[in-house]
């Protein structure tokens, strides 16, 4: 069986099903365990408040070859691990059992992701920006450089693929078995989960600080002007940020540096601007439609096209059609 829907269409189902079947609540009223929509697939979500800002949810499903298709948003800071299964969101991010997922808060891009047939368990944690700040601050209350990219405010959102360490599954492993209850489980996960934030963190930080500098190597640079150009030939269709750094050979993280020496943006950010450029092209041109500029620049939603036109240009694309100049 396989599925394409909207994530506000998944959204029905899962509320149609707890109508049918209330999410029973553990013994000491910490969480609350979802029956799975069997339409979508089988297996239960355990969803839990640890502090006011942090939430936790621990899964383990087997989704029917699952496709959704999301919607622009605002995001919170998302750290998630998985022990087994696969999320793959295309150009977006690649998520399995080896590669963990850090998610900053900003605006999230409209994100169609693929789940197989094949059981997911793991964990998901979000959490407010306010509180990576306090919890992570340094003794003067700043956030370290490095964490800054995890809060974009109003801009888009910054993602980071990291491996998934043994100590991490380890971590994973130790809360999904907790063996308490009451305020013990409490003060157990959160401890747990700060640990497995700590160890994601580390991670990120590590992988990226050993990237070589991009501004010094001409070889470098080179290489980032060619992904530069490949995103450019490919609107529609832009590889994944993985497989742009493998075709032009370099890591991750220096392709995200160089992008931000070279162009003072991330490579989404750069795809995005590209595609509003060319945009802004079409729909000077005469006869030019919305919906049919949206498709040849990547965008199979007219209204997620309009709303990211507008935030880059201050007008919406049916402004640019009508000749309305771009607000300076």
């Amino acid at each position: 069986m396989t599925l394409d829907l909207t994530i506000q269409e998944v959204d029905e189902i899962w509320i149609e099903t707890e109508q049918q079947c209330p999410p029973v609540t553990s013994i000491d009223r910490l969480e609350a365990i979802y029956t799975m929509p069997s339409l979508l697939g089988s297996g239960y979500h355990r969803e839990m408040e640890l502090h006011p800002g942090l939430d936790l949810c621990i899964f383990n499903a087997t989704y029917n070859n699952l496709t959704i298709r999301g919607v622009e948003n605002r995001h919170l800071v998302q750290f998630m691990v998985h022990l087994s299964g696969v999320i793959d969101s295309g150009h977006f991010l690649y998520l399995d059992a080896t590669q963990s997922y850090i998610g900053g808060s900003g605006i999230q891009p409209a994100v169609t992701s693929f789940h197989p047939a094949k059981p997911q368990v793991g964990l998901d944690v979000h959490l407010q920006p306010h509180l990576l700040k306090q919890f992570f601050a340094t003794p003067t209350g700043e956030l370290l450089p490095e964490l800054q990219p995890l809060v974009q405010g109003d801009d888009w959102q910054q993602t980071f693929s990291t491996k998934t360490s043994g100590a991490m599954r380890s971590v994973v492993q130790q809360i999904v078995d907790c063996p308490f209850l009451g305020a013990a489980k409490r003060f157990y996960l959160q401890g747990k989960v700060f640990e497995l934030i700590a160890l994601q963190l580390h991670s990120m930080m590590g992988e990226c600080a050993s990237a070589p500098d991009t501004s010094l190597k001409p070889s470098t640079i080179a290489r980032i002007h060619r992904a530069a150009e490949i995103l450019r030939s490919h609107l529609e269709h832009p590889p994944s940020q993985l497989e742009l750094a493998r075709q032009v050979g370099v890591g991750h993280c220096t392709l995200h540096k160089g992008f931000r020496s070279l162009f003072g943006v991330t490579p989404f950010a750069y795809l995005t601007q590209q595609r509003m450029e060319q945009a802004e092209r079409l729909l000077r041109q005469p006869h030019s439609t919305v919906a049919e500029v949206a498709n040849r620049v990547g965008y199979a939603n007219s209204a997620q096209f309009a709303a990211a036109f507008k935030r880059q240009f201050g007008i919406t694309p049916s402004d640019c059609v009508r000749g309305r100049k771009i607000v300076p």
